[in-house]
């Protein structure tokens, strides 16, 4: 679950043919995106997001795209938002700090390579344990065997991260294979 889900969440925001896109650019997206994942998020069907957990779900993903793109390093990070992606040292005390919420937290450490201890959790709001919730996915993904696996896709405007299922797999998905092998077939044959 924590690999679906952090990879759902990191993919909130990317790009399609139409252009950028972010799911949780109002509140009313970002209940809708908490709807649809309420089962894993402990939250009622009828959650309801305010603007505040809106703002600080959207700096708890930016974290997890930054810590997301620290295990990926040396290859290059997702061109969605690497310019505006936190530091890591601020990234990883977010994402630490926001997984306290949740029932148990765990912990990521990161002194050479990342590993995963479980502290007890302090009570919290519906919105906080939300949060929770989240970090708590990327914190055991970035901890666990997944985390080596874990790709930017190389498709053109494609701005998401994948975890790779098969030794070959090159890209997210095969929509996106398709147009990275059409982008390559056009600027074989433009010249």
């Amino acid at each position: 679950m924590s690999t679906f889900l952090t990879m759902e969440f990191a993919g909130t925001v990317g790009a399609d043919r139409s252009g950028p896109y972010d799911l949780l650019r109002d509140a009313a997206t970002t209940t809708e995106w908490v709807r649809g994942h309420a089962a894993d998020l402990g939250v009622a069907p009828d959650f309801t997001a305010s603007e505040e957990l809106r703002e600080q779900t959207v700096r708890l993903r930016q974290a997890v795209r930054a810590l997301l793109a620290r295990a990926i390093a040396p290859a290059p990070p997702s061109g969605a938002d690497a310019a505006d992606l936190p530091g890591f040292a601020e990234s990883l005390t977010l994402v630490n700090a926001t997984a306290l919420a949740a029932p148990t937290a765990p912990q990521l450490t990161w002194t050479g390579e990342p590993a995963l201890t479980t502290v007890p959790a302090v009570k919290a709001s519906t919105s906080a344990r939300l949060r929770g919730r989240l970090a708590t996915a990327a914190v055991v993904f970035l901890a666990g065997p997944g985390r080596t696996l874990l790709r930017t896709c190389g498709a053109p405007r494609c701005v998401l991260y994948f975890v790779k299922e098969h030794p070959r797999q090159e890209w997210c998905s095969p929509a996106c294979g398709n147009r990275a092998r059409a982008a390559r077939h056009y600027r074989e044959h433009k010249k």
